[in-house]
């Protein structure tokens, strides 16, 4: 499935090929720095420039003799080149280029994975301003509580994304890091310089210190962001799939033409979409936690860390933008229903309006504690009764009447009320960015 919908420009970044290309270019890349500081005839660097290439049947041809992808590749290019490649990898280690490439594809797969982000962003704006005011009812532990409105959901969902977007922009700069320090971090056989040189050129900061490898925390931090950034898909994602269910109905995925939603049953339209979000966030957070595991290694390197991240940092980043692409598609054409949403407002009868008259009591003079027993014993009656109705049985009470007039519990059950301060809430965030 996430292999018939691999855009182009996330699939061509964890792609041989662009791995390959990346190395060869840093290699080049600290021939010329050696050839600006005397070190290196510009002639022969001229001639690695022209001639160097690969070819990667051919690398991996050579890999399974070597057991070593670098020298596999190395050898190639040296195939290509000729005597001049006496000057390539000179005094860098393997994982100068291994981590330094995967730092600049991480980077670039986090920069496509932004934009995802800023559409989500804007989708989430579109449908909160056109829903301000969609009334609905709010629900904590799964049950009716008071009165909300559909856009304050996607105010919700748009505040976090924002903060989402914070969090990969940190997680990418934190990432942009690349190495030309040699065997153990030292600089023992190439000048400070050289590394200087390549990361301008790839648009990458020197590590501070490192030891053979790029510490694992920086590749943490940008598993974990995507971990979280999952997270809230899915959060969008299980609130829908409660929004679909049959008894509920106040939003549902679209259902295209020619879509089937059941093999058995002809009538099923099923949320598909926000379920498969769901499904993915769990292989996120199960390679966050992988990156976690690689943080600690032996000494100044082993290659414990290796083989997790070549399956989970490009699976982590194809799946993201894979459900990213999904959640915007999702919310975007998300169906609303708001007659249902009243609907399941009248549902538990006047019940979500307890609080008010709770509140509208004390304001009379009442303590608390004997406004909540009063209002509790009417509520729990029209639980009881299905005929039943907390506007009608509060005015049947005589404690409740002593205190309110009918013009007093008319007010306290317009739903419209609850609209007062939403303006206010958008305030501070949809309307202004």
């Amino acid at each position: 499935m996430i292999e018939r919908y691999t855009l182009p420009e996330m699939g061509k970044i964890w792609q041989d090929e662009f791995k390959f290309n990346t190395w060869l270019k840093i290699e080049i890349l600290a021939c010329e720095a050696r050839s600006e500081f005397g070190e290196i005839p510009k002639a022969d660097v001229d001639v690695i420039k022209q001639k160097a290439n690969f070819d990667v049947k051919r690398i991996l041809e050579i890999e399974e003799t070597t057991k070593h992808d670098v020298i596999a590749f190395l050898t190639n290019v040296a195939e290509y080149v000729g005597p001049e490649s006496r000057h390539i990898h000179y005094g860098m280690t393997s994982s100068d280029i291994l981590d330094t490439t995967l730092c600049f594809q991480m980077k670039s797969a986090g920069e496509l994975l932004l934009k995802r982000l800023f559409d989500l962003k804007g989708v989430l704006k579109q449908r909160a301003l056109e829903h301000k005011n969609t009334l609905c009812v709010g629900r904590s532990h799964g049950i009716h509580a008071e009165p909300t409105t559909m856009g304050l959901k996607f105010a919700l969902w748009y505040e976090e994304t924002k903060r989402n977007i914070a969090r990969l922009q940190e997680a990418i700069k934190t990432i942009s890091v690349g190495q030309i320090s040699g065997a153990v971090g030292t600089f023992e056989h190439l000048s400070p310089k050289v590394e200087e040189y390549v990361c301008e050129k790839m648009g990458l900061a020197p590590a501070t210190v490192s030891t053979q490898v790029i510490q694992r925390d920086r590749h943490a931090a940008f598993m974990t962001t995507l971990a979280v950034i999952g997270a809230t898909l899915e959060k969008i994602a299980v609130e829908i799939r409660h929004l679909q269910r049959t008894e509920v109905l106040e939003a549902e995925e679209f259902f295209s033409k020619g879509q089937k939603g059941s093999s058995a049953m002809p009538h099923k339209r099923n949320p598909i979409i926000s379920e498969r979000i769901t499904g993915l966030s769990r292989i996120l957070r199960g390679n966050a936690v992988a990156a976690l595991e690689d943080v600690a290694l032996w000494h100044e390197r082993d290659i414990s860390h290796s083989s997790v991240e070549r399956i989970a940092v490009p699976d982590s980043c194809i799946a993201l933008d894979y459900m990213l692409d999904l959640a915007v598609k999702l919310v975007k054409n998300l169906l609303i229903y708001p007659e249902h949403m009243m609907r399941n407002l009248k549902l538990t009868r006047g019940l979500v309006f307890s609080q008010t008259v709770l509140l509208k009591l004390v304001n009379k003079g009442i303590s608390r504690e004997n406004a909540y027993k009063i209002v509790q014993t009417s509520a729990m009656d029209v639980w009881a009764d299905e005929s039943k109705n907390l506007h009608s049985e509060l005015a049947k009470s005589p404690e409740v009447m002593k205190y309110l007039t009918e013009d007093d519990l008319n007010e306290v059950f317009d739903g419209k009320k609850t609209l007062k301060n939403v303006d206010y809430i958008f305030s501070r965030s949809v309307d202004i960015d």
